[in-house]
């Protein structure tokens, strides 16, 4: 029997997140975490209907405060805290003349700067108890480029990085770190800004979702530092 997990997840209350809290729940004590406090009540009641096990929390990953003491209490309430997913993501899609540099700075907030400070506040509680797993949410972003997105690819780009970077220090700490390249999913994120994509060539989240948790289960002496999960018919990759 794969024993229990205590599961951050930022950003769970919609699309990608949600699918991770609802895949992980059955098995793991999964807590919630989203700026949007409303939807998050929401999307915990449906999966704990469902009999899963999921902890809503008002989480702003742009916040290092709000994130230090989400993780001291998940620390204080559950005695520990084994993974921590960074999903958590927004875009703003302009041409970089007309993108401003307000703009460029929340996305940068969100994609980059808000997995570095949930490493910075989860590492030292995974580090004193000599295991635990952090994942970050990539995307084929981090491979190429397309016009009119040009702070979602660097944000991607810079995390893919940071996240290798991440991964030969936490070892040290018998703490495992992988990158997630996710390919395009049926997501909110996705088809509220471009409804007309064609969705046979994009991937169900529920996918991405179940590869997490075969990483998430794997034996603690093996690492799994990068892994690519596309649609079998991905436009953006190769």
């Amino acid at each position: 029997m794969e024993q229990q997990k205590v599961i951050l997840v930022t950003g769970g209350a919609q699309g990608l997140g949600h699918a991770i809290c609802s895949a992980l729940a059955a098995d793991h004590t999964v807590i919630m975490g989203d700026i949007q406090e409303a939807k998050a009540q929401a999307a915990a009641q449906a999966i704990k209907a469902g009999k899963g096990s999921v902890v809503p929390v008002r989480l702003d990953v742009t916040d290092e405060n709000n994130v230090q003491q989400v993780v001291q209490q998940v620390k204080k309430q559950h005695g520990r805290l084994d993974v921590v997913i960074n999903n958590a993501g927004i875009d703003v899609t302009k041409p970089i003349m007309e993108l401003t540099v307000n703009e460029w700075d929340n996305v940068m907030k969100v994609n980059l700067r808000g997995p570095f400070v949930m490493a910075k506040a989860a590492l030292p509680v995974m580090a004193e108890q000599q295991g635990g797993h952090i994942i970050n949410i990539v995307s084929t972003a981090a491979l190429r480029a397309w016009p009119e997105a040009s702070v979602y690819h660097a944000t991607k780009w810079g995390l893919r990085g940071f996240t290798h970077a991440l991964f030969t220090e936490a070892r040290k700490h018998n703490v495992n770190v992988t990158a997630v390249i996710a390919g395009g999913m049926k997501t909110p994120f996705l088809l509220d800004r471009f409804p007309d994509l064609d969705q046979s060539k994009l991937q169900d989240p529920v996918n991405v979702a179940n590869y997490i948790r075969m990483i998430i289960q794997g034996p603690p002496e093996t690492a799994v530092p990068e892994i690519m999960v596309i649609p079998l018919q991905e436009t953006s990759w190769p």
